[in-house]
């Protein structure tokens, strides 16, 4: 890895639009609404006048600024909506953790989740007669293929890579502690019937990450992608506490347990870590030590509308092949 800091961001939303950032927040369009969010690290004054951001349908206060913490809408009757990235629809919605169901920064990595899987499978079938085959439900093209690329995405949250990995071919494992994240997961798999993703192989698991990774060591259990997106703090279903500073480590050692013997990459994302992103890099790099590849590290931004810059939103690395 290089002391180079990459920058990770898709040009490509349609849906998504990052208007404009200034004084502690940003100013953003979901599809057809527009909101408010807090923005600590916007140290500098806002582009577009003030009646442009007071047209938004919604704002979340944050506690940090002495208003009541939580969404103040400018409307009733909210709920979930549609949004479309590149084809894959999934369901927006204001959560009660400012967030609204995904990140869209994040889009620059469902990119590159579909475009390695899908080499995956097309370098197998080359190199050694076929191991991975992409069909829904089809057979092995020979006694050499008995499986899919076997994708992990673990904190998988509402599960939008899940669906970018699907698509490509792969096997899904979707993991979550929370159950009303899943069912959200689960609506959004359904809602892609257009593109037939909802009869393709997704177990939606809830579980204890490292207790997770722990049973499918003992089980012999192999994968050929993982994504990993680790809160700073979080209870399990039955109660784990989790600490990224303290868990980070024994994360990354069961990880690289259950790593295929040629994995395509693996990508560690923290919005929790303050340093710098050069620090996951290191961090993935002694994980990945005795596979052959190279790690990135840097930042995912968005473009703001309002000037074109980069806003950085979040740390990353990724290793791959």
């Amino acid at each position: 890895m290089t002391d180079q800091i990459k920058i990770f961001c898709s040009k490509d939303w349609k849906d998504y639009e990052l208007l404009d950032t200034g004084e502690g927040e940003k100013l953003e369009r979901f599809g057809k609404y527009t909101f408010v969010r807090p923005y600590e690290d916007a140290a500098w004054k806002k582009t577009l006048p003030e009646k442009e951001w007071n047209k938004a349908d919604g704002k979340f206060w944050s506690s940090k600024v002495g208003a009541k913490a939580g969404w103040k809408m400018s409307k009733a009757g909210f709920d979930k909506w549609e949004m479309d990235y590149k084809g894959i629809k999934f369901l927006a919605s204001p959560t009660p953790f400012r967030h609204l169901g995904f990140f869209p920064e994040q889009a620059a990595h469902w990119d590159f989740i579909e475009n390695m899987i899908k080499k995956g499978v097309e370098g197998k079938e080359n190199s050694d007669g076929g191991r991975f085959t992409p069909e829904a439900g089809g057979k092995p093209k020979n006694s050499l293929s008995p499986r899919r690329p076997q994708f992990l995405n673990l904190f998988g949250y509402t599960g939008v890579a899940s669906l970018f990995a699907l698509r490509a071919g792969a096997e899904v494992t979707h993991l979550d502690a929370s159950k009303q994240t899943l069912n959200w997961a689960k609506e959004n798999q359904k809602l892609n019937s257009h593109l037939g993703l909802e009869k393709l192989p997704m177990r939606v698991i809830e579980d204890d990450a490292i207790k997770f990774l722990e049973r499918e060591i003992k089980r012999g259990n192999k994968y050929d992608a993982i994504i990993m997106d680790p809160p700073k703090f979080g209870r399990g279903p039955k109660g784990e506490v989790w600490k990224i500073e303290d868990m980070l480590p024994k994360l990354l050692s069961a990880v690289q347990k259950v790593l295929s013997d040629k994995p395509l990459f693996v990508i560690l994302t923290s919005y929790a870590i303050d340093s710098s992103s050069l620090s996951l890099g290191y961090a993935l790099e002694d994980t990945m030590k005795k596979y052959q590849g190279n790690v990135e590290a840097g930042e995912f931004c968005v473009v703001e509308k309002s000037n074109g810059r980069f806003i950085p939103l979040a740390n990353t690395a990724v290793w791959s092949v």
